[in-house]
């Protein structure tokens, strides 16, 4: 086999393989809780709970999670999961995701807060990344506002 015949081959198996590659429709990840966690030392834990939606006709396998969490503009939290695992096709998932909130963090955002008079509406914006493996990891964002429980009136 000469090394034209070589190039030619391994072009066509090149180009067949990127043609394998379907097309994709982006993964929906959104928050949908915070759950408290045991504190450690001077930083607040929280679990994050992503909601994973995969519109996609075949699964996707996941390995590892980053993220951080802004609230008011300002940085409040981030964290890092190991975990991995499987959105099956057309279907979704529950992620938990443990976080940190130092004690700098929560002084800043006191500090943001203060001419802050209602304590309801408070914008938030999450960025984070879904590790999938070679060309799969998909980075993502969700953003809106976090609504705490007004405190009941006196009758």
């Amino acid at each position: 086999m000469t090394f034209a015949t070589l190039a030619r081959l391994l072009l066509v198996l090149a180009l067949s393989g990127c043609a394998s590659l379907a097309h994709r429709d982006p993964l929906r990840i959104d928050m949908v809780g915070l759950e408290p966690l045991p504190a450690q030392g001077m930083e607040m834990r929280f679990a994050l709970v992503l909601r994973v939606q995969n519109p996609n006709d075949a699964p996707f396998a996941y390995d590892g999670l980053a993220l951080e969490l802004d609230v008011n503009g300002q940085p409040l939290a981030s964290g890092v999961s190991d975990q991995g695992g499987q959105v099956p096709r057309y279907g979704e998932t529950l992620l938990r995701v443990p976080l940190s909130v130092s004690a700098f963090s929560l002084f800043r955002q006191a500090w943001a807060a203060a001419g802050y008079r209602d304590a309801r509406g408070l914008p938030y914006e999450l960025r984070g990344k879904l590790g999938g493996g070679l060309l799969g990891t998909q980075r993502f964002s969700d953003s809106g506002t976090l609504n705490w429980p007004q405190p009941n009136a006196a009758p």
